[in-house]
């Protein structure tokens, strides 16, 4: 049986990154969050997909290169290079051991489901709720993956390295990925990208970025964030009285979600773990 381990030395490398100072593995980074935020737009702003519900090809071409290749797999592939560089470790990029992991997810959910009920959201039907979690999630394993993980983990692997204390150094990053996280929606569909909604989502982003940092786990952040999202979808859809199309289980999006989740996981045991 080959191993993991021996999967993970034949992948695909990156070798430039590893030469890079710690300011050009930054650089790279943005750029690779750049990249991502004209894809999104090219594929999902631009010809507005969101707003287009019978559009499924439009929607899986835009879920596979946006989310999966470039905010997933290419995502990962960053990361591997700062670990195996030593730029950062894969414990302060959130990828921790499957205990600590179990919790950090536990308790993020917890906190995560109260705010959304405490919001008073249009419905709490759990078959809704789970289409739109699994409508969402493709895009926020992208968005925590990208937004903290690559540019927050390179931000604050930079200014350690410049000498600065971590505590700062992680708070600078959590500002700067909560900012980007916001003005990323620029690149999406109505009503996401005005600057009133911006604005909130960079609020929202300072709540995942919290869980990320201080809670020190990716899936945990993942989880608050995907549960972070589902009050303005759901308040979308209810405007839109779609809420109804959503109360039976909507197969194409809960088979999407897994998928996404399959290659994430995948990804993360072949190219980030040792």
């Amino acid at each position: 049986m080959i191993s993991i381990g021996r999967f993970a030395r034949s992948a695909p490398r990156l070798p430039l990154i590893a030469g890079l100072s710690p300011f050009g593995k930054a650089l790279v980074a943005l750029g690779t969050y750049a990249t991502w935020t004209v894809i999104t737009w090219l594929l999902e702003g631009r010809i507005q997909t969101f707003l287009h519900p019978e559009a499924v090809t439009d929607r899986l071409v835009y879920t596979g290169v946006a989310n999966v290749f470039v905010g997933t797999i290419l995502a990962l592939l960053l990361v591997r290079e700062f670990v195996d560089s030593e730029f950062s470790s894969r414990a302060e990029l959130g990828f921790r051991s499957v205990p600590r992991t179990l919790v950090a997810v536990l308790l993020a959910g917890i906190i995560g489901f109260a705010l959304y009920a405490l919001q008073q959201p249009p419905t709490t039907d759990p078959v809704v709720v789970m289409n739109v979690f699994a409508q969402v999630l493709p895009v926020s394993i992208a968005e925590v993956a990208v937004c903290w993980v690559v540019v927050g983990g390179s931000v604050a692997a930079l200014l350690r390295s410049r000498g600065l204390n971590q505590y700062l150094a992680r708070g600078s990053a959590l500002v700067l990925s909560s900012v980007l996280f916001g003005v990323y929606h620029v690149a999406h569909s109505p009503p996401f990208n005005s600057l009133e909604m911006v604005g909130l989502l960079t609020v929202v982003g300072v709540g995942t970025g919290l869980i990320y940092f201080v809670g020190g786990s990716f899936y945990g952040a993942l989880l608050f964030h995907n549960l972070m999202a589902l009050f303005g979808i759901v308040s979308s859809l209810a405007e839109a009285g779609q809420l109804g199309t959503y109360q039976q289980p909507l197969v194409p999006l809960l088979v999407t979600a897994l998928v996404a989740f399959v290659i994430l996981v995948g990804s993360e045991r072949l190219l980030v773990r040792p």
